[in-house]
């Protein structure tokens, strides 16, 4: 009987029907994780952490599972396979998916993005071990522990960052008066410039291109409604760094 043969005969068919029902489950959970992402915007979405969970869980069940060849029935051992750790890949799952979380992360001038969702990444392939290893009940708990402060981190101004940062981009016509009511206002509201840059135009415009830090109590659209009122537009953009 060959290795592969005899691995095979280890397993009963409830075994591998439970071995499906681990990956569905470390699915499940990460796509839950990956919903939130994905309704926000994010870069790493639902796609992404359902691969990440699924994929550890995985790999987890090879870690645990897949060295069931390495003994004879009565224990004793096949020559060659001395020094065998069962564990070793599954704790290369926890280093070797960050990869992915820094490929998340982006930075524009002083404003740093994606590290919300690189740590959920990390977290995801944690759920899928868990998963993979069987605990249900803690890779389930996980999940939703995960994803309710993945949620309310973005209503609860003292459980998380107090400024949210905006690219803003608008262009006008050439007025120097606006740009002094445009700092009072800025000033006014606490909302701190990181990077910009003015670009003037041979028919008398100029386009603001901004990253600004924003109080979370004031929203991106009333900055909108000042600047209609306050100033001709010609063009207006703007995104949520958050």
């Amino acid at each position: 009987m060959t290795l592969a043969s005899y691995l095979q005969a280890q397993f009963t068919a409830a075994q591998e029907v439970e071995f499906f029902f681990r990956l569905l489950a470390a699915g499940l959970c990460g796509g839950i994780i990956g919903l939130e992402r994905s309704r926000r915007l994010k870069e790493a979405g639902l796609r992404t952490h359902v691969i990440v969970c699924c994929t550890a869980a995985l790999m987890m069940i090879i870690s645990k599972y897949a060295f069931a060849d390495l003994t004879t029935a009565d224990g004793l051992s096949f020559p060659g396979i001395r020094g065998a750790d069962s564990a070793r890949i599954a704790a290369q799952v926890v280093s070797g998916v960050s990869f992915l979380g820094a490929g998340a992360i982006f930075k524009s001038g002083n404003t740093i993005k994606g590290l919300t969702t690189a740590a959920g990444i990390w977290a995801t392939s944690g759920i899928g071990l868990a998963l993979g290893a069987g605990m249900y009940v803690l890779g389930v708990a996980a999940t939703f522990v995960v994803l309710f402060f993945q949620m309310m981190m973005h209503h609860l101004p003292f459980a998380s960052e107090s400024m949210v940062s905006h690219y803003l981009s608008f262009t006008m016509s050439a007025d120097r008066e606006f740009r002094k009511v445009f700092n009072d206002y800025m000033e006014k509201h606490r909302i701190q410039v990181t990077d910009s840059d003015l670009t003037y135009t041979s028919d008398g415009l100029v386009t603001f291109n901004m990253i600004v830090k924003m109080p979370q109590s004031l929203s991106i659209y009333e900055v909108d409604q000042f600047l209609h009122e306050h100033c001709e537009l010609k063009k207006l953009s703007y995104s949520n760094f958050a």
